[in-house]
């Protein structure tokens, strides 16, 4: 079964220094047909005016990860419970892993006064709960993934990716026109294909920035070519 989730179909905010669409129900949207898949819970497509950024809030039990797509992001937060607290910006091409734990708060803004934040916030549903809160970030080269799949966050970090606490798996890669790559679906797992920025073609279907498709039970070569400019590519593969 492939699911299709159009760009234009997502929950929509707009708080004027918060311009954000939703895949998953999150927030003020709520859609029962949309509230996860698998556990893969949350991407946040949000853009950050300067100035902009979301005060100091807890989470818990949640693997948080942000991808930045354009722009800086600076991240505060208290990591009381070890005794240590992380304050940085993480710019265009890096990765934050944010693991919530038993509790941790932080906040998120722009780390620029001049130009927007563009970033994904994804949420993942940890395998273990009340873990002991943790944080990395990395810079993950665009360049070295074109028209070829990396590994940005992995359960064991393999690869050099961020290790998370889940079996679950995040490929991204980079195709300019003309440009294709190949993956194999596994039918005893869940795959979710987020197309971050650009366009590029699924077999016969054409997906723009925003566009996903899941896949259930799912087996077989899923073939992907790049249209125009530089495209962006999410590629989830999660527990079934």
């Amino acid at each position: 079964m492939i699911i299709e989730r159009p760009s234009a179909a997502r929950g929509a905010v707009d708080l004027g220094w918060l311009r954000s669409k939703h895949s998953f129900s999150f927030g003020h949207y709520h859609d029962p047909a949309w509230m996860g898949f698998g556990p893969l819970r949350v991407i946040n497509d949000d853009t950050v005016a300067p100035g902009g950024g979301f005060a100091p809030h807890r989470h818990a039990n949640m693997e948080i990860i942000s991808v930045v797509l354009d722009g800086a992001l600076a991240h505060k937060d208290n990591m009381s419970n070890n005794g240590r607290g992380t304050d940085g910006v993480i710019r265009a091409g890096e990765v934050q892993w944010m693991s919530a734990g038993h509790g941790i708060e932080h906040s998120e803004y722009n780390g620029s006064n001049t130009a927007p934040v563009h970033f994904l916030q994804i949420w993942i549903q940890p395998d273990r709960l009340n873990a002991q809160p943790d944080y990395a970030q990395k810079f993950f080269d665009p360049e070295a993934r074109r028209a070829r799949w990396a590994t940005l966050v992995s359960p064991d970090g393999a690869d050099g990716s961020l290790a998370i606490r889940q079996q679950a798996t995040l490929r991204a890669t980079r195709l300019l026109a003309g440009d294709a790559v190949t993956t194999t679906l596994d039918p005893a797992r869940k795959q979710w294909l987020h197309v971050a920025a650009g366009e590029v073609a699924v077999g016969e279907r054409v997906l723009v920035a925003g566009d996903a498709l899941g896949f259930v039970d799912e087996a077989g070569e899923l073939a992907l070519r790049g249209i125009g400019e530089a495209s962006d590519v999410l590629l989830f593969d999660l527990p079934a």
